[in-house]
């Protein structure tokens, strides 16, 4: 049987709903009074409960308000019983939670009909919430899968590499990825996709693995710019595609401490060689069109030879386009000495930086999906 919860201090009117609602096929329990009544609600769950507006100790309207705010309560239907008729009356009901009123004196054929609206409307929002908690429980799933394909740290006597992955919503479009070509070149790339959520991570998903895998034979791996290059052909714009992204992608030759790099519309990447003081700091950015934009991009490759040990850092946007003001952001220029402070502490852990970050920007949450990758190179 269904259970209803009647909340009202009048006991003629109790007795009155009971027996009508009980005649009618539904399981009653009755509280004489707010503090009672929001006890009760608590213990039985109901899926309808009908308050009265006036009663003392707690009233109707702030019952409401309680029940309203506890989630194991979030789908049970409120009734609102009120000899109250004005606007202002009803306009403080809804602020408060209420579903429906039911104005007295009292039909009961009024009543049953009201209370079976509501409950068809309580049974439909429980189906919602367990599709939305099964949808958001396949979304963790995915979620987790997405970080598994992530790499670990690297760790090599030349080759440290720690990365963050925080992603706006459960999943996100940002990915990236490192790998050996052959004992002395290492891959490092990190993209961006436009948006967030599931539709953002797939085209990321499909990069991740189609790089990984060197599935694309015409590549040149060891050419960043033959990367950008395929990689803008087999992910064009299209009707059904409407994902473009932005991406950095490096090689370093571990004998020649030579990075060969490109970009697609993205970050430049920050170098820092740290032999000695004053800190050398290189923005490293090559010109080209986000991926998927245009068909006829062309895109240019850049070789550099560091000073080791140096420290290269890529990351995606979100890590400094947050908003400090309606409408106002930090910027690339903010994001900077954010870094540079980072990079002059006696340990280079990434709790620190993003520790910084909350600082300056006086958050803990991210608006976009924030992916970064610490690379530190050595003799």
């Amino acid at each position: 049987m269904v259970q209803l919860l009647i909340i009202d201090d009048d006991p003629v009117l109790q007795r009155f709903l009971q027996r009508v609602l009980t005649s009618s096929g539904y399981d009653v329990a009755v509280a004489a009074n707010g503090r009672e009544g929001l006890q009760l609600a608590k213990e039985l769950r109901p899926a309808l409960i009908i308050c009265d507006w006036l009663m003392p100790q707690m009233s109707g309207v702030e019952v409401c308000h309680q029940i309203k705010q506890l989630s194991e309560l979030d789908t049970t239907f409120f009734i609102l019983l009120t000899s109250l008729v004005s606007v202002e009356d009803r306009v403080q009901g809804l602020n408060a939670g209420a579903d429906d009123f039911l104005l007295k004196p009292i039909q009961p054929n009024e009543l049953v009909a009201r209370v079976q609206s509501g409950l068809r409307l309580h049974h439909l929002s429980q189906d919602l919430k367990r599709k939305t908690q099964q949808l958001e429980a396949e979304l963790q799933e995915a979620a987790e899968y997405v970080r598994s394909l992530l790499p670990d740290p690297l760790q090599h006597p030349q080759v440290t590499i720690s990365n963050r992955f925080i992603p706006s919503l459960q999943l996100g479009g940002d990915g990236f990825d490192y790998f050996w070509l052959d004992d002395q070149h290492l891959v490092m790339y990190l993209l961006d996709v436009a948006g967030h959520g599931l539709k953002a991570a797939l085209p990321s998903l499909s990069v991740m693995n189609l790089l990984r895998s060197r599935q694309l034979k015409q590549i040149d791996y060891y050419s960043p710019k033959s990367v950008l290059q395929e990689l803008n052909q087999v992910f064009q714009i299209t009707l059904k595609n409407d994902k473009y992204f932005t991406i950095w992608y490096g090689v370093f030759n571990l004998k020649t401490h030579q990075l060969r790099y490109s970009s697609a519309g993205h970050p430049p990447g920050i170098l820092f060689a740290s032999d000695h003081p004053p800190l050398s700091e290189q923005h490293l950015k090559t010109q080209g069109f986000p991926i998927g934009l245009f068909a006829n991009a062309d895109y240019e490759e850049l070789e550099l030879t560091l000073t080791l040990p140096a420290s290269l850092y890529i990351f995606s946007d979100g890590i400094y386009e947050v908003e400090k003001a309606q409408g106002i952001y930090y910027n690339l220029e903010h994001f900077l000495p954010l870094l540079q402070q980072y990079q002059a502490m006696p340990k280079h852990q990434l709790e620190y930086l993003f520790g910084l970050l909350q600082n300056a920007y006086g958050r803990s949450q991210f608006e976009d999906d924030v992916s970064i990758l610490q690379i530190d190179l050595r003799c």
